[in-house]
């Protein structure tokens, strides 16, 4: 398993591709390539048959880049890191942090290719990925990226315990910039193994830990709350923000931030227009909107519009 830290502050559990099922991903792409390079050449040559020779050789040799090195890196960056080969293969590329890649690592990538696949014969990015630790060619080294396999056996990835319902979004303004990709490492290997650890071993672990990461935010774990409740609020806050970055908040207009979501969770602060009901002080308040008294009386009967407040009894 690759031990590489990714944007969302865990380890990344695909395996890093090595040299057979690139190799195989390689030969995929090329036949294609090479099959649309043959079958555009011999339509040029047929449309082009008029021209000189130095008009013919310039189209031949824009055909040969246009194919062999722009159309890979025109698949990469918009299937974000999936060619044909790769697809076929269970292969990815992603950056060095774990995210998609972009227009300007598939042409490195390209643009190197180009000299230690086609111009080699692939020789040299066979010794390359060889001689790597994570099976990268030089296009991987200068581009800074990874292939990855994406097809990986079940169950295989470990489970992080969700921290408790008191902090959840308790630290969802806290600057998480400052710490190090090692740090996130060690803490979540920590979640994943700590029921498999001494008790005492675990505790001062922990609280290693827990020091380590109050002291690259400057936020200390809440008075009360365990290293280990305080880890697993922090990591689940780092997972939370990267997954509001890609995904979005999943609703039209929602921001996503914490104060929406704690304002809705503790239940504080009443709708604007709405008045509390009359009642006993003992008893729990419920809020009626206030433009519903004010409906058309050929609204009368229909059902108002849910607001999330309950109506009176």
């Amino acid at each position: 398993m690759s031990e590489h830290v990714t944007g969302e502050a865990v380890a990344l559990e695909l395996r890093a591709a090595k040299l057979p099922s690139r190799g195989l991903a390689i030969l995929i792409d090329l036949t294609v390539a090479i099959g649309a390079y043959i079958a555009l050449s011999i339509g040029l040559i047929a449309a082009t048959a008029s021209l000189d020779d130095a008009a013919g050789a310039a189209i031949a040799v824009a055909t040969f880049l246009l194919v062999l090195v722009g159309m890979p890196i025109a698949v990469e960056t918009l299937s974000h890191g999936r060619s044909l080969g790769k697809l076929a293969c269970g292969l990815r590329v992603v950056r060095d942090d774990g995210g998609p890649i972009r227009f300007r690592h598939a042409l490195v990538r390209g643009a190197m290719g180009m000299i230690e696949i086609l111009g080699t014969f692939g020789v040299v990015a066979c010794v390359a990925s060889l001689v790597s630790a994570r099976g990268r060619r030089l296009g991987d080294v200068f581009a800074g990226t990874l292939v990855i396999r994406e097809r990986v056996p079940a169950g295989r990835t470990p489970y992080i315990p969700p921290p408790p319902p008191w902090l959840a979004g308790r630290f969802s303004g806290l600057d998480l910039s400052g710490v190090p990709d090692g740090l996130w490492l060690a803490i979540r290997q920590y979640l994943t193994r700590m029921g498999q650890l001494d008790p005492q071993v675990g505790s001062a672990m922990a609280e290693r830990l827990a020091g380590d990461l109050a002291a690259c935010t400057g936020a200390p774990a809440p008075e009360g709350a365990p290293p280990t409740a305080y880890l697993a609020a922090v990591v689940h806050e780092r997972q939370a923000r990267d997954a509001r970055r890609v995904f979005g908040s999943g609703r039209p207009g929602d921001s996503g931030g914490a104060e929406g979501s704690g304002a809705a969770r503790t239940g504080q602060g009443t709708a604007a227009g709405a008045v509390p009901d009359s009642g006993p002080a003992d008893a729990p308040v419920s809020v009626r909107p206030a433009a519903e008294s004010a409906l058309p009386a050929a609204d009368a009967g229909r059902t108002p519009p849910t607001t999330g407040f309950a109506p009176p009894a």
